[in-house]
């Protein structure tokens, strides 16, 4: 608990100077862009943020899983760097699927059709999970901040540059890919800097080849991985086919500031995760009090933005983006139930339940896509955020259930005490 306490310490601490940041860039591109050349600007996000999501794979967890025991992190890195390179391949096929058919169900002007593209090709030569999983798997989860650091900066500062000389979508896609390539190579020099990266122990096939359920592992957190891009990203997308450019928009600054929690919740669980790998014994207490400890703390931060919500909106993004101010609140309510439940999904996870932990949180997605149309023809922005608060909620009473269930199922295989047995 002293390590995984000081590990989220780093990862908070980096987060933290993420979010402050974060509040730089998003209100010049607010103010710069307005309300539909933001939504315009959210989108092309949103476009490749869900192509990197939907091909990348959990590198990460495959490095820590695999690298931790008797095979070494050179076989486990070599089959991550493997998957990174199909991951390029089937995200540009994918790109250019989704960018090329945009203008026939987005509100995404044809002359940004090529700078949408060119994000996506960024953000797929700027995988790092790869080296994040080195990181971690070392426990290095200070170095890990430092590198991740970087792309906060070079995003404000590129978005400063973006305000003097191109003051357009296009510039600040350009500081947004600018970012995303600086950190992706610091990563990999904090990782270089713990194991040697050894090109010829690339390969997809020793790790398959020695571990049974490899693939089966593999496929389940990549479509975890996918389902947690899906309910942002994907969400964004549809939200703004379903009402435009400004309701995309208007999304976009609800979900950043709004669910902040989410993504603390992802850094709880990218904390817990190797914890729960290397201390299997004492994986059900160390997650409960990490969910205790994130209640609280979710609590806290839902009334903060209950308080001075009103204040920053007007601070930050200006008069234009008022009216988000419930559907902010509706999505910080939301992150604070997944920073609960982040625990618990780590905890599947590293039990081998990836897949149950990947249908626990389909079926409320999919529910969640099914009512997002009739949600805003009734309230707008509003309604999407309560689909985004509807499925978080059954995605972490599912995680909870599977949780007992998973831990009946071991009480009632278990081998009866040796006094039992005899005569």
């Amino acid at each position: 608990m002293k390590r995984l306490a000081t590990n989220m310490g780093w990862l908070l601490g980096g987060r933290g100077f993420n979010a402050v940041l974060s509040l730089v860039y998003l209100a010049l591109a607010t103010r710069t862009l307005g309300l539909a050349g933001f939504g315009h600007f959210a989108l092309i996000l949103a476009i490749g943020q869900t192509v990197t999501g939907l091909a990348s794979f959990q590198t990460w967890q495959f490095v820590v899983r695999w690298g931790a025991g008797s095979q070494g992190a050179a076989k486990a890195t070599g089959f991550a760097i493997a998957l990174d390179g199909v991951s390029l391949a089937l995200g540009l096929v994918l790109a250019a699927g989704l960018v090329w058919t945009a203008p026939l169900w987005l509100p995404l002007p044809p002359e940004l059709l090529w700078t949408a593209f060119g994000y996506c090709f960024v953000s797929l030569l700027a995988l790092r999970s790869t080296p994040t999983g080195l990181l971690r798997l070392r426990f290095a989860f200070g170095q890990a901040a430092a590198a991740d650091a970087v792309q906060p900066i070079v995003k404000a500062l590129g978005a400063f540059l973006a305000v003097l000389f191109e003051p357009t979508v296009t510039g600040f896609i350009i500081a947004w890919a600018a970012s995303e390539a600086a950190v992706a190579l610091a990563m990999w020099i904090a990782a270089a800097r713990h194991e040697r990266i050894d090109l010829s122990r690339i390969s997809l096939r020793q790790i398959p080849a020695e571990n049974r359920d490899a693939w089966r592992f593999v496929w389940s957190t990549n479509m975890m991985g996918s389902l947690n891009i899906g309910s942002r990203q994907v969400l964004t997308l549809l939200v703004g086919a379903i009402g435009g450019e400004a309701f995309a928009g208007a999304f976009r600054v609800a979900s950043q500031l709004g669910q902040a929690l989410m993504q603390l919740a992802q850094t709880m669980s990218n904390a817990v995760y190797p914890e729960l790998v290397h201390a299997q014994d004492q994986a059900v207490a160390m997650a409960r009090r990490v969910a205790i400890v994130a209640l609280l703390g979710g609590a806290l931060a839902v009334l903060i933005a209950l308080l001075f919500g009103r204040q920053a909106l007007a601070l930050i993004a200006g008069p234009e983006f008022r009216g988000v101010y419930w559907p902010m609140i509706i999505l910080a309510i939301a992150g604070a139930i997944e920073l609960v439940g982040a625990s618990l999904q780590s905890l599947l996870i590293s039990a081998g339940r990836a897949g149950t932990a990947f249908f626990v949180r389909a079926i409320p997605l999919a529910l969640a896509f099914a009512c997002l149309a009739p949600a805003m023809n009734w309230q707008g922005v509003k309604g999407a955020a309560i689909t985004v608060l509807g499925s978080s909620a059954l995605a972490v009473f599912g995680f909870w259930a599977a949780i007992l269930s998973l831990q009946a199922i071991r009480i009632t295989v278990a081998p009866p005490p040796e006094a039992d047995r005899s005569p």
